[in-house]
């Protein structure tokens, strides 16, 4: 009789793993179509539709004037125009064709003004016109193909270890220059790069700006502020000792200088600089504030220096440290895209605030996320799209090698990019500070010159290739 019961179950367990392995059939409302495989008709459900793409959160509307825009050009900016703001190192007829194509959306607000997604709910989007006004405020979405980008097969680091760079090197580092006036110069700075040399590095950007970025001055630029070796992008330097004073004092975290006029100081309001980054996992939240105090610590008889969330136990000396952070986009094989504005400039602090405060550290951190990368393993997994539940499918694109440091190699470099900035115009401040002490004569070209300036750079190669792989699930 015992018998007879187990192979009841057996048989049971057996027919409920058959049927759990059947694909439900269609609903009523799809009708069925002649399909042919092998040579062989057969009616079948109908074919799927194309499956929503990750979408991409730019941040809310700032409202007008955006920073580094005069304030007389227009009255109302529209939807295309923002999107060209915010990507502007994307080639507008590609905006424009995600426009004809509907896959601009706008995030729906419920009757009292409220996001429907902050409330539990499934994120409730709309298509955009580009002619369409945006307010301050007003979440837009737009599929991460957008920021898509061809990867170069030029080299990203300078192989030089001379003081002396060679013709070759001296144009690779001008083509690095995104902007120059008479007291700025912004660089790009490839990943890998030291930023301030010593003895044992020669190649270091200051050692080679001073000797293949002076132009006609009798001096190289200087430094005004640094990245990490292992980081890249936008890199401001002076040219002159007034322009360095100036920038000593804007990357300060105390400004104690009085201020020469409303103007200036509106325009030192307005500075800020973003970046984004690649982290493992997904942060609880969507955007926040991380306000967490820093401290140094010395390892390896002080051979190793580190940084660490400081525990305020007055035993230690610790400096404030501010960053607020912003999810992109929903995690895509284990990682999340986020963007990451600093509002104080401390040693590896978003590289600290990431892996402990958030619990997410940068992809290619091994410093401060070496237990993390142990543990991920760097293989496509399945993850959901927030707003329908359906699953992402990954696939790599053809002709792409992901062992070139992007999150699919072995050993992934860093993905920390200093993508954005936002600061005074410094060389038209400089002239009208000079003005206002003294008889001196303000050049009307440079007048008519917006107070503010804004750059943004593309990320480096490997960076590029994660991107495009995490976009490649849905297009």
């Amino acid at each position: 009789m015992r018998n007879k019961l187990l192979n009841r179950n057996t048989i049971s367990t057996v027919w409920h793993n058959r049927r759990s392995k059947i694909r439900p059939p269609p609903p009523a409302s799809a009708k069925a179509v002649l399909r042919v495989s092998n040579n062989i008709a057969h009616l079948g459900a109908p074919k799927e539709g194309p499956k929503p793409r990750q979408l991409l959160s730019l941040p809310p509307f700032p409202g007008n004037p955006l920073p580094g825009r005069n304030s007389t050009s227009v009255e109302h900016v529209t939807a295309i125009s923002w999107l060209k703001y915010y990507f502007d190192d994307v080639i507008p007829p590609v905006i424009q064709h995600h426009f004809n194509k509907g896959l601009v959306r706008m995030e729906c607000l419920n009757s009292s003004g409220l996001s429907e997604s902050y409330r539990g709910q499934t994120m409730s989007t709309r298509k955009i016109k580009p002619s369409e006004i945006v307010e301050e405020g007003d979440r837009v979405y737009v599929p991460v193909s957008v920021a898509e980008n061809k990867v170069s097969k030029r080299f990203d680091v300078i192989p030089s270890g001379t003081l002396h760079p060679n013709a070759d090197e001296i144009m690779y580092l001008q083509r690095l220059v995104k902007y120059k006036d008479s007291a700025i110069l912004v660089l790009n700075k490839p990943p890998k790069l030291p930023v301030k040399g010593n003895l044992p590095v020669h190649n270091s950007m200051d050692a080679l700006a001073a000797a293949a970025l002076s132009y006609d001055y009798d001096e190289g630029p200087k430094l005004v502020h640094r990245l990490d070796r292992e980081s890249s992008g936008l890199l401001l330097m002076g040219r002159t000792k007034e322009s360095i004073s100036y920038l000593h004092w804007l990357f300060s975290d105390v400004r104690k200088a009085a201020s020469f006029s409303k103007e200036w100081s509106d325009a030192c309001d307005a500075m800020y600089q973003r970046y984004w980054a690649l982290v493992i996992g997904v942060p609880n939240q969507k955007e926040g504030v991380i306000c967490a105090p820093l401290t140094k610590v010395l390892l390896n008889d002080g051979k190793t220096e580190m940084v660490i969330l400081s525990h305020n136990s007055g035993l230690e000396a610790s400096q404030e440290a501010i960053t607020r952070y912003r999810v992109l986009g929903p995690m895509i094989n284990g990682c999340s895209w986020i963007e990451l504005h600093p509002l104080t400039r401390r040693k590896h602090q978003l590289r600290v605030h990431c892996a402990e405060a958030l619990g997410t550290p940068i992809v290619g951190d091994y410093k401060y996320g070496w237990f993390v990368h142990s543990k991920w393993k760097q293989m496509p997994r399945l993850d959901f799209e927030p707003t329908t539940g359906e699953p992402y499918k990954m696939r790599r694109p053809e002709g792409l090698d992901v062992q070139k440091g992007s999150v699919l190699s072995k050993v992934p470099l860093l993905h920390l990019h200093s993508r954005e900035m936002v600061l005074p115009n410094i060389e038209k401040f400089i002239e009208l500070h000079k003005h206002m002490s003294g008889n001196y004569n303000v050049d009307p070209e440079l007048c008519a010159k917006p107070d503010i300036l804004r750059f943004v750079v593309p990320m480096p190669k490997h960076m590029k290739i994660s991107w495009n792989l995490m976009s490649s699930y849905l297009v």
